[in-house]
């Protein structure tokens, strides 16, 4: 007897549905790309607590008329590709015909579609037509999502919180209304607005609704292209950074994605210019031909591969780097009134609403900026001005603060200087510099130096020792699971001994995808740190002017190998303002 069955369609829909459908912001993403589809111009996602208990999407696309209306909820039915072929060139967010079919399998559904002058309602229960009627004709379409996963129990179970399933929709909607601002969005939950764009096809207004004016007026635009690849987008200064990887947002021919490749691309860009541990905010939009790409790797659609990886990587680099680079980067620290920074939202689990607190805050860093006039609004968006007026502006030490911080001035204001901090920039492009001469000379030891290691670490610098060898150590296995350093090279001065000890650790550390640059930056900062001038240091003023004229002569002055700032800057005005002074129009 066979035990071999073609599946029941609604079952197959359900299982389809866990892997398209796993949180209310799965949902949203699919209803809303189907509106940008149909070429909406107006999309409002209208929510009851998260997403649980309703997701309406309003749209002004093209509709469907009443076949379209009930075949678009089959398996496999799409308007978006006829052909194989089409795969290789697609244009639409979605094309794989399952979205639907698998959200009505686990929800109930009402649709209201108008194509041209016929409206069409559909009624759909757990994936089972319940009415299909004659509706109103209002152009474009309202899909109504309710009780989601309530035929599924077992996937209900393990919704996640109200704030969590609407904090996952937040982030989507946002990502979208980047990768489209020409669409005006709407996120309305419990009658709460939490996203409201103008369709006006300026990123940086969008970047000012998702992030507000202070992250918006510090970022900036960079564009680019090679033979494959067109690239645009903003991208923030370095002072501008968050402690994870979302707020990176690459775009590919109006696609939200997500690339490891690319995400460690441009924070590798930023390397030396902030912590290592924290990451800058981007939007990133790429453009290419879609024959290059292939986005038929998983249901979400959310990761793509690309031909010619390299090549856009390289681009990605040289356009983030170019952005950053060769621009004044001294923080300024501008003292404001009190006011409201950020909306959270926070709900109260008892009525089921939600509501909104705002957090004051009365400091804040900005750079030097001009101003964009939102014709729309009359909001301001400061923008950061792409002609810096100085790279790094003269300045005059004129004291020193616990040993630590050097007080400087100059005609437009006053200026606070990290010693140690600063002396690690200068001798980290110093020791960059040095280490990567093709003939570096070597010196003796006065006193060789043996160095002991456990048997797994001595197999493995065994191995690698020519790494040493090329830095011009003189290195030697010395007796059992030991080394005998006898030369190292002229640049490392100081304790030689320890410094040694560090830069074989660090060999022995990389062992695994060993790569030499990323090997000398890691020495460079080592050696950087250990012979910059420690905090509690009282130095005296012929040695600040000298570490200000090292610094001013570095590739980048304004940060140090760890990414933390080498100075801060107080305008004039803003010193005013501390001591109440700014309303005066003379000084005493």
């Amino acid at each position: 007897m066979s035990v071999i069955k073609v599946m029941d369609e609604l079952l197959a829909n359900k299982i389809a549905a866990g892997e398209v459908v796993e949180k209310c912001a799965s949902v949203v993403k699919e209803l809303v790309e189907n509106s940008i589809d149909a070429g909406a111009t107006e999309i409002k996602v209208l929510l009851e607590d998260a997403g649980t208990r309703e997701i309406k999407v309003i749209d002004n696309g093209k509709g469907m008329d009443k076949d379209d209306a009930v075949l678009a909820f089959s398996r496999h039915a799409t308007s978006k590709i006829d052909s194989e072929d089409d795969l290789f060139r697609l244009n639409t967010l979605g094309f794989r015909g399952e979205a639907l079919a698998s959200i009505a399998a686990v929800s109930k559904v009402d649709l209201k579609t108008c194509d041209k002058d016929v409206g069409t309602h559909v009624v759909i229960d757990g994936g089972k037509i319940v009415e299909v009627s004659r509706g109103d004709a209002r152009g474009g379409t309202i899909i109504s999502v309710s009780e989601l996963f309530y035929n599924t129990p077992a996937r209900l179970k393990h919704m996640k919180s109200l704030y969590t399933e609407l904090a996952n929709i937040t982030d989507y909607m946002n990502k979208l209304a980047l990768s489209h601002p020409e669409i005006r969005f709407v996120l309305q939950n419990n009658d709460n607005v939490i996203l409201k764009t103008d369709g006006s096809s300026n990123v940086l207004k969008v970047i000012q609704n998702i992030y507000g004016n202070d992250v918006a007026k510090k970022m900036v635009f960079v564009s680019g292209e090679n033979d494959d690849y067109e690239i645009e987008g903003y991208i923030s200064l370095p002072e501008v950074h968050r402690s994870n990887r979302n707020n990176m947002v690459t775009i590919v021919n109006g696609r939200v994605v997500k690339n490891m490749e690319i995400n460690r691309t441009i924070n590798d860009a930023y390397h030396s210019y902030k912590p290592d541990n924290r990451y800058p905010i981007t939007v990133l939009s790429i453009n290419v031909d879609p024959s290059v790409i292939d986005v038929n790797i998983h249901p979400t659609k959310m990761d793509i591969k690309f031909s010619k990886i390299d090549t856009l990587l390289e681009l990605i680099k040289g356009v983030v780097i170019s952005g950053i680079s060769n621009r004044n980067l001294i923080p300024e620290v501008s003292i404001k009134k009190e006011k409201p920074k950020r909306e959270e939202i926070k709900f109260d689990l008892e009525r089921k609403t939600s509501k909104v607190t705002s957090e004051d805050v009365s400091e804040e860093i900005i750079v030097n900026d001009f101003i964009y006039e939102d014709e729309n609004s009359g909001d301001v968006v400061q923008v950061v001005n792409d002609s810096e007026e100085e790279f790094m502006p003269e300045m005059y030490p004129v004291g020193l603060v616990h040993g630590t911080y050097i007080i400087c001035q100059n005609e437009k204001g006053m200026y606070i200087i990290d010693q140690h901090a600063a002396k690690e920039r200068c001798n980290y492009e110093k020791f960059k510099e040095e280490m990567g001469k093709p003939n570096i000379s070597s010196t003796p030891l006065l006193f060789p130096i043996t160095i002991e290691l456990s048997n797994n670490e001595f197999m493995i610098l065994k191995e690698n020792m020519y790494i040493l060898k090329d830095m011009k150590f003189k290195i030697e296995e010395f007796g059992i699971n030991s080394v005998i350093v006898k030369e190292h090279p002229t640049w490392l001065i100081g304790d030689a001994e320890e410094a040694i000890r560090k830069i074989i650790e660090i060999v022995i550390a990389t062992e695994k995808d060993f790569d030499i640059e990323k090997f000398n930056e890691k020495v460079a900062t080592m050696m950087s740190c250990k012979k910059a001038i420690k905090a509690n240091t009282n130095i005296e003023m012929e040695e600040m002017e000298a570490l200000i004229n090292d610094l001013r002569s570095c590739k980048n002055p304004f940060n140090c190998p760890h990414g933390r700032p080498t100075m801060i800057y107080y305008s004039n005005y803003d010193l005013e303002k501390l001591f109440k002074r700014s309303g005066f129009d003379i000084i005493k």
